[in-house]
């Protein structure tokens, strides 16, 4: 259960491959470059958005009448 993961690479476990599929970072990579990359997953299992790492919950928290 908590074991370490690949979220990049040849390696990525499948659920970041699906998570990062079509949602890039602000500078237009897939990849993810740092911890706390977050990602909002609507109730039918789409990506709806991801957020860098200095984003806080709040910030999202803020963001979700957007996207309900």
């Amino acid at each position: 259960m908590f074991s370490k993961i690949e979220v990049n690479g040849e390696g990525e476990a499948p659920l970041y491959s699906f998570l990062k599929a079509d949602h890039a970072d602000e500078e237009g990579k897939s990849d993810i470059g740092w911890n706390f990359t977050k990602f909002l997953v609507g109730r039918d299992g789409s990506v709806l958005a991801r957020f860098a790492p200095t984003v806080t919950p709040e910030e999202i928290a803020e963001s979700l009448p957007g996207f309900l």
